[in-house]
């Protein structure tokens, strides 16, 4: 056996414990962006679907209005099922020539 004190500022200790680091920032943005579903469906608030699709909030008060996007008023949020947009993102999708 070796007499050798592994510290922090051993190379192997080192390369594992920067391992550890990136492993726990890559576990913190998949938790930050989790939505869990509810009956199998996502569903989405304004702001989500704001960041999502580049748009304003205007912009989906007029997707609404004209019966673009589906969605719910539910104790005074807008949600939006994901599914729902993905079929309207589908639905206007244009194949380049």
């Amino acid at each position: 056996m070796s007499d050798k004190v592994l510290t922090k500022d051993c190379g192997v200790m080192a390369d594992a414990m920067q391992s550890v680091r990136r492993s726990l920032k890559m576990a913190d943005r998949i938790a930050d962006g989790y939505i869990p579903p509810l009956g199998g469906e996502r569903y989405l608030t304004d702001r989500e679907l704001m960041q999502r699709l580049h748009v304003s909030r205007r912009t989906l008060q007029q997707y609404r209005h004209e019966g673009v996007l589906p969605y719910f008023l539910f104790g005074g949020k807008t949600l939006y099922r994901e599914s729902d947009v993905q079929k309207v993102l589908e639905r206007n999708y244009r194949k380049a020539d």
